[in-house]
């Protein structure tokens, strides 16, 4: 897949681009003024759309780790799914964890779309899983982690 399609839905928006050649994502833009309380969740339009051609990728919106860090604002889904058959509007739901309010401008970037494969296997059920070392410990039960300030 070489391309994909990108529809304004709004006279005002600002299409998608990745900020660096390097650059994994691409910065999506607010298409609207919104205030974010402290413990809120604003929608925050964009005013694209997108068509992805082929079920076996996806786009997966992530946080902007410059807002998430300096302001505690990111996706209140932690990562957002577009998926191949949705054509609407993509509308991030911002989530303030900080302790004041956070203003959104348009052309704010506000999050980052990153595209990538989706596998897709045959589901079968069965009565029975295979055994491992671990079987089913949940959390935790493969030990403490490091806390960060410990090398």
């Amino acid at each position: 897949m070489e391309s994909i399609q990108v529809k304004r839905v709004s006279d005002t928006a600002r299409l998608p681009a990745r900020a660096t050649q390097g650059s994994a994502g691409y910065d999506l833009y607010a298409d609207c003024f919104a205030e974010i309380l402290p413990g809120e969740i604003v929608r925050v339009k964009t005013g694209i759309a997108i068509a992805i051609p082929a079920n076996d990728v996806a786009a997966f919106i992530y946080a902007r780790s410059g807002i998430a860090a300096s302001f505690g604002v990111s996706p209140a889904n932690c990562v957002g799914v577009v998926d191949s058959d949705y054509r609407g509007e993509i509308i991030v739901p911002l989530f303030n964890h900080g302790d004041t309010p956070f203003l959104v401008e348009p052309g704010d970037r506000i999050a980052q779309m990153v595209f990538a494969p989706v596998f897709l296997p045959k589901l079968v059920e069965c009565d029975t899983l295979d055994e491992t070392a671990r079987g089913n410990g949940g959390f935790g039960s493969t030990g403490k982690g490091v806390p960060h300030n410990e090398f």
